[in-house]
């Protein structure tokens, strides 16, 4: 078992790049949030927490998973165990995300919302469940799929941050068009 926690220990800085990145990017969603109302359009509670709110959420997941490994543990099981309720908690968020974009009514989404703001994460976040089932029998393949899973998490935040922002701004363009 020495061996395995030593093998987490090479892992380090990856982990110190993806939770420092993930903080700081989760206070960035605090000011595009406040960007929400100048843009001037119709937005509810609902719309919020189908695509911002999960935003932070993956950040945050990215986070979670970076001070999980980064933890001085003495035993791989007790990873496999935080990394596996970290997935699961992820995915259970992630069908109350589903239900939520199906039930908002301000925005319609198409394919890529679909894509990006539920499929994707189910897919990391199953990706972390499969990864600590695994852990302590093959621990260097399933910190690479942990490993990717974060790393997943934290691309997938950027991607929906930007399209947010982008969303807000050609509005905001768009609104300020004289008719």
């Amino acid at each position: 078992m020495h061996d395995a926690i030593s093998l987490l220990a090479g892992w380090d800085s990856f982990y110190v790049v993806i939770g420092s990145s993930s903080a700081a990017l989760t206070g960035l969603m605090f000011v595009v949030v406040t960007l929400i109302p100048d843009a001037g359009l119709p937005a509810s509670e609902d719309t919020l927490n189908a695509f911002g709110t999960p935003t932070v959420m993956h950040f945050c997941a990215a986070l979670l998973i970076s001070a999980i490994a980064l933890a001085p543990w003495t035993h791989m099981a007790q990873v496999g165990i935080a990394i596996g309720l970290t997935g699961v908690a992820g995915l259970v968020y992630g069908a109350v995300v589903f239900a939520r974009a199906r039930r908002q009514q301000d925005y319609k989404p198409v394919l890529e919302d679909w894509i990006w703001h539920t499929l994707l994460p189910a897919v990391a976040y199953a990706e972390l469940i499969a990864a600590a089932a695994v852990l302590t029998w093959t621990p260097i393949l399933a910190l690479f799929a942990i490993g990717t899973g974060a790393a997943l998490l934290l691309f997938i935040g950027i991607h929906n941050a930007w399209d947010t922002v982008v969303f807000l701004a050609l509005s905001r363009i768009e609104s300020r068009k004289p008719e």
